[in-house]
């Protein structure tokens, strides 16, 4: 009897380590953790941030993305934060803010190189890396520990975040499938009741209000089909750093929904961007 032997491919090595569920803050929330990834070798590698969405109120750490990174040379971490059935805002970008802080303070350990750092988020991620960077020039969202340690972001890539939440319904058109002024919406329960009621919450959690020429660069990607958050959303954020003369890259993508994209220039873009920024930036931040 002849006996067919087949090849099989040699599986590749693991390239980096994967280090689950540090807690940022000590003794914090059990929301309040994040994982490292980190490539084999000497480094310091430099980092990329990934901010989940899920409204505020649903999303993990888990499935990052970014992680296409690691093989060549770049840091991969992924943050959970305290959603708004846990506390309202500001703890969200509290959290954040909080977990760039550790992550700064513990760059020997885990061989990072966090002068390089650049935030990536989509949908209430967005928004939340949209706030990291108009606001890294501004203490009042550090809290906690680690408060000699700079939250300032060296870069972001927003995908379509919110931004003002008041006009979110005006800007839905006939697409919109979502009552953002309603009691009930992601945004009311974000700031801890109905956004008409509380103005000042509102324009606290909008990037725009802290936008200033020292802002990062940003890339900002929205489809303009979006029927959760309007494309309007990104088109006023992205109206807003130019005027203050904050380098920026708006991308529609034509017929794009909520995610999901097909566009290879979102790719291509996003690609440009990181390298950009991780493998050419020489400002310190």
């Amino acid at each position: 009897m002849l006996l067919t032997i087949l090849s099989v491919p040699a599986l590749k090595a693991q390239t980096w380590t994967h280090h689950a569920d540090i807690p940022y803050v000590p003794d914090g929330h059990e929301r309040q953790k994040l994982d490292l990834y980190v490539p084999n070798g000497e480094g310091p590698f430099p980092l990329l941030v990934w901010i989940h969405g899920g409204a505020w109120r649903a999303g993990s750490k888990d499935r990052p993305r970014g992680k296409e990174w690691l093989d060549k040379g770049i840091a991969l971490a992924s943050i959970n934060y305290r959603l708004s059935q846990h506390a309202i805002f500001p703890a969200q970008i509290q959290d954040c803010k909080a977990a760039i802080r550790w992550l700064r303070a513990h760059t020997d350990e885990y061989r990072l190189n966090t002068d390089r750092l650049v935030v990536w988020g989509a949908s209430a991620g967005g928004h939340l890396v949209a706030l990291l960077g108009t606001t890294g020039d501004t203490r009042q969202f550090d809290v906690g520990d680690h408060l000699e340690q700079s939250s300032a972001v060296s870069a972001v890539i927003d995908w379509f975040g919110p931004t003002d939440f008041n006009q979110m319904d005006t800007m839905d058109g006939d697409i919109g499938t979502m009552h953002h002024d309603a009691p009930g919406s992601p945004e009311s329960r974000l700031v801890g009741g109905p956004i008409q009621e509380n103005p000042d919450k509102v324009q606290k959690a909008n990037p725009i209000t802290h936008v200033t020429k020292k802002d990062a660069p940003f890339l900002i990607v929205h489809g303009d089909k979006d029927p959760l958050v309007a494309h309007g959303q990104s088109a006023i954020l992205h109206k807003a750093l130019l005027d203050a003369e904050v380098p920026v890259i708006f991308h529609t993508v034509t017929g794009g929904k909520h995610g999901g994209f097909r566009d290879p220039e979102v790719a291509r873009l996003g690609s440009d961007f990181i390298r950009k920024h991780l493998f050419q930036a020489d400002n310190k931040r």
